[in-house]
């Protein structure tokens, strides 16, 4: 019941209360990105959503343009304190997890969930034979602006390790699980823990 009717129901209520905050966000910090190199306000990347289903994910720009992509050796995205493809702002963005906040449209929109597995690449062409199984759990629900590996590693744990704790969410999906991973996501953003990649 949870899974199927209350947990939309709670991320549609939720998007819709913290709108105006994220409408506020938008507009302060939507001069300062431009003014930076005056390139685009938001990266809209191409996500992997539920089934594997590509989508739009909606983030603050927080790379100059044109940046170099930078991969760790697993395929995930490189970050680090030092990174010049960060721009000034989009270092605080980053630190304070404000260049999530449109993830809340995506969430309002139904391509995500407030709480699941942490939005991956949408590369088709990387699985010509489908989905290994051990990643495929991790697709079974609707990725999410925060989750399990997000709230307890955030980006200090590799990419197979991040879809191993995101399929075990996908499969024991809770308002249990979910309230810990919330309240967790709090105590990590404010830390300011696990900020860096895996390297």
């Amino acid at each position: 019941m949870y899974v199927h009717f209350f947990k939309r129901f709670f991320d549609v209520l939720g998007a819709l209360c913290l709108l105006p905050l994220v409408l506020l966000v938008i507009m302060i910090f939507a001069p300062l990105i431009w003014l930076t190199d005056k390139g685009p306000i938001f990266y809209n990347a191409t996500r992997a959503g539920k089934d594997y289903l590509p989508f739009k994910m909606f983030k603050l720009r927080s790379m100059y343009v044109n940046a170099p992509d930078i991969r760790n050796s697993d395929g995930s995205t490189f970050n680090s304190d030092e990174d010049p493809r960060v721009t000034p702002i989009g270092r605080f963005l980053r630190m304070t997890s404000l260049d999530e906040f449109p993830q809340f449209l995506n969430v309002l929109l139904g391509d995500m969930s407030f709480i699941g597995p942490r939005p991956k690449l949408y590369c088709p062409e990387k699985y010509p034979d489908g989905l290994p199984p051990e990643k495929a759990k991790s697709f079974k629900v609707k990725p999410g602006v925060t989750g399990y590996a997000q709230a307890y590693y955030r980006n200090s744990i590799s990419q197979d390790e991040k879809f191993y704790w995101d399929g075990y969410y996908a499969e024991n999906v809770s308002f249990k699980m979910d309230f810990k991973i919330l309240c967790r996501t709090f105590l990590s953003v404010l830390g300011q823990k696990n900020i860096n990649s895996f390297n």
